[in-house]
């Protein structure tokens, strides 16, 4: 793996999309997925970049909703460096109030252009919502609630369709993209061109991030 390079601020790789566009802002981030699966990453998250973001107002581009799960670190996976984007994490991405109005301050109040859902391959939550629509019973405690948020997927995927885990993961995916582009307070910067809300599918084995379209 290549060794992290040098990156001027403001410069084109910093990390921050030109143009504040939900295009530009899309493109940026699959140009560092694309860096990071090439071995090629210019972020080094050292604490002098971490200085130079503190010194002045966040002005992140894009806001990840991904999967809490431990091999899916997104700052990584994007190469992206310290201010550039924010990140919300919950077991398989699943929405509630906090998420939606975290996504609506940051989008409302920081004018981030893009939005995108990020599921993976081999998802547990996903897992154990396919168990528990197989007749395994319901989890305890709040882990219930991911699973009842989960379900209408899998039962769009079909329960008993052998590829019913990676099916329920997309339909999922799209799902929670349908939620966002609906919410009230983010509907019409969507309807304007200035938002849009993207899925897309990590694969744990190549690093790859691709898009799910719909």
């Amino acid at each position: 793996m290549g060794s992290p390079q040098a990156v001027p601020p403001g410069s084109a790789s910093d990390g921050r999309a030109s143009g504040g566009t939900p295009r530009a802002a899309l493109a940026e981030l699959l140009a560092g997925n694309r860096r990071f699966v090439s071995g090629q990453p210019i972020h080094g998250h050292d604490v002098t970049a971490a200085a130079a973001a503190a010194s002045g107002d966040q002005q992140p581009y894009a806001v990840l909703l991904g999967c809490i799960d431990s091999r899916v670190p997104l700052e990584a996976i994007f190469d992206q460096t310290f201010g550039s984007i924010c990140v919300i994490r919950t077991g398989g991405h699943v929405l509630d109030r906090a998420v939606l109005g975290s996504i609506e301050y940051v989008v409302g109040e920081l004018g981030v252009p893009l939005v995108m859902v990020l599921g993976h391959e081999r998802c547990g939550a996903v897992a154990a919502a396919v168990d528990t629509l197989r007749g395994g019973g319901s989890p305890g405690g709040a882990l219930a609630y991911l699973v009842d948020r989960i379900a209408p997927a899998v039962a769009e995927a079909g329960i008993d369709d052998p590829q019913v885990h990676p099916k329920a993961l997309r339909r999922h995916v799209l799902r929670t993209v349908a939620a966002l582009r609906a919410d009230a307070l983010l509907v019409g910067p969507v309807a304007a061109g200035r938002l849009d809300v993207v899925g897309a599918l990590y694969d744990l084995a190549t690093g790859e991030v691709a898009l799910t379209g719909g």
